[in-house]
Formats: structure tokens, C-alpha cells, sequence
């Protein structure tokens, strides 16, 4: 993997530590992170998402309070 240098302020630095789920996580990971949000979703996704709403509309979904009426669960 080729490595650059990229000069950030102090202030970025600290975002950026904050946003660290772990110390041993490098900034990269937090970087394509952040940068997964403003990404294309791919067409699975896409098809994914759409089956579910027509679920949604074809009524196919139950409430957690359905589910555990009938598994009978005191959760």
C-alpha cells in the first residue's frame, strides 16, 4: 500500500481523535468511515431497501409487541 503525508490543523486532529472507537484504530479506518456516509449505495443495497418497503406496504412486518405476544416473552 502506497503511504502519503497530508497536513490537517490541530483542531481536525482532535475530531478525528475523538471519532476513534479504539486507540490501535488508524485514522484511515476513521476516514473511510466518515467518507462511507456520502457514498453510493450499491445496487444490492438498493434491491435490499426497496423489498423492504414493499414488505412494509404489503403489511409482511410485525411489531416487537406482536412477536413477543406470540412467543409469549416478558421481555
Amino acid at each position: 500500500m502506497a503511504q502519503t503525508t497530508i497536513q490537517i490543523s490541530r483542531e481536525l486532529l482532535e475530531k478525528l481523535k475523538q471519532r476513534k472507537i479504539s486507540e490501535k484504530e488508524s485514522y484511515e479506518d476513521v476516514i473511510w468511515d466518515l467518507m462511507e456516509d456520502t457514498m453510493e449505495l450499491s445496487e444490492e443495497t438498493k434491491r435490499s431497501i426497496e423489498d423492504g418497503r414493499k414488505q412494509i406496504k404489503e403489511g409482511k412486518v410485525h411489531s416487537w409487541e406482536d412477536i413477543k405476544k406470540r412467543l409469549s416473552l416478558d421481555v
